[in-house]
């Protein structure tokens, strides 16, 4: 980099110092709203040295959002935080929220990005109609819109890419393995919780697993989604134990690893863990809890969520460039038995999972050339 170049980087560099000063109360004011506002500006003229740049981003800032419905679990941080990070790797702007299962936050959270100086917004788990309302704002505001385990009806909304874990896969691996472990007459426990589209696919498969082998017998039901899922469900699962003496239950369907950390915790505690469970979903606490001695949860089922945001946000960031995306696009899922954990000499934490799966958390999915470029450049 010749010094000319050095200096016109350093001047862009003081000015955005000096915006990003002006802004700094906006930014507070998201964070006291239960968001995380975080931004990583790119040097203005940059871009203008990388030859194969989009023309719509040359010289220019680009500011996105990423809005998160659910929260107050690990997946949601992973998710935020793999947006985040591959979204200022590229120089861009990006400020994150969660409104930890508050509709009306939620809600609110995109009429601002509506109204806001973003050029696209990312959100994941919008399941209402009225997000589909919002998302039309969004897109009448000239926004781009990338939508992970949201509505389905969001694919009627130009523009939009809808992105999901292969819901059905993660299902069939988990109710596969405990099928395989507990027989065709396993007496089980379902956690579940209806209204989320992910929640929707999954049950299906669940109700197509029954069907097959009707010597299943489902002993309960339940699951709720708030800000505490973990704490409730491990009270809901210890009340449970009480009316079930052992022999009555043979193993746990979570389908979601919030269930399936709650009624892990709750079977340790009441000693029961002769009860397998068979969950949806991954993170490090998740990965720490099925390593702990006599843990009963033998296996999940997952998508590397930091992966997810990763992905969302290039397809964001194509969509911004001008480029064409996917209506929908699923990402690969992959099975995490307890056994194979097992196996390794050290604790597996997120990142040396990929020495048991491998590619783990690794995807070139919708990484072009120009991002690569972006990315070395804002390395600097």
């Amino acid at each position: 980099m010749n010094k000319k170049f050095r200096g016109l980087i350093g001047l862009a560099l003081a000015a955005v110092i000096v915006i990003s000063g002006c802004g700094q109360q906006n930014g507070g004011n998201n964070a006291n709203n239960g968001g995380n506002a975080s931004g990583g500006e790119a040097a203005a003229g940059a871009t203008a040295e990388i030859a194969n740049l989009p023309a719509a981003l040359k010289d220019k800032e680009v500011k996105v959002k990423v809005i998160r419905k659910i929260g107050g679990d690990d997946h949601t941080a992973q998710f935020l935080a793999g947006a985040k990070q591959e979204g200022e790797a590229l120089g861009f702007k990006v400020d994150t929220f969660t409104a930890n299962g508050d509709t009306a936050k939620f809600l609110d959270a995109l009429e601002q990005a509506a109204d806001s100086d973003y050029d696209g917004v990312v959100i994941s788990h919008g399941d209402d109609p009225a997000t589909v309302e919002a998302v039309k704002k969004l897109r009448e505001k000239g926004k781009q819109v990338v939508a992970f385990d949201s509505n389905a009806d969001l694919a009627t909304v130009e523009g939009v890419t809808l992105t999901s874990q292969k819901d059905e896969a993660l299902a069939q691996f988990a109710l596969d393995q405990l099928v395989n472990e507990q027989g065709t007459d396993a007496k089980i426990v379902y956690l579940w919780v209806d209204g989320f589209p992910p929640m929707v696919r999954r049950n299906a498969v669940y109700q197509d697993v029954l069907a097959k082998n009707p010597g299943i017998k489902e002993v309960e039901r339940f699951g709720v989604a708030t800000a505490n899922t973990s704490v409730e469900t491990q009270n809901a699962v210890t009340a449970m134990l009480a009316k079930h003496p052992k022999g009555e239950i043979d193993a746990i369907f979570a389908t979601w690893d919030a269930f399936a950390t709650g009624a892990t915790r709750a079977l340790i505690e009441a000693g029961r863990t002769e009860i397998k469970i068979y969950g949806i979903d991954v993170s490090n606490a998740d990965l720490q809890l099925m390593q702990e001695a006599n843990s009963p949860w033998v296996s999940t089922a997952a998508v590397d969520p930091k992966m997810i945001g990763a992905v969302d946000l290039r397809l964001l960031a194509k969509k911004i460039a001008g480029e064409e995306t996917p209506a929908s696009y699923d990402l690969e899922a992959a099975n995490i038995e307890q056994a194979k954990l097992a196996e390794s000499a050290e604790p597996v934490n997120m990142v040396t999972l990929a020495d048991i799966i491998p590619g783990w958390g690794q995807t070139t999915a919708f990484e072009e050339d120009w991002m690569k470029a972006l990315k070395e450049a804002n390395a600097k």
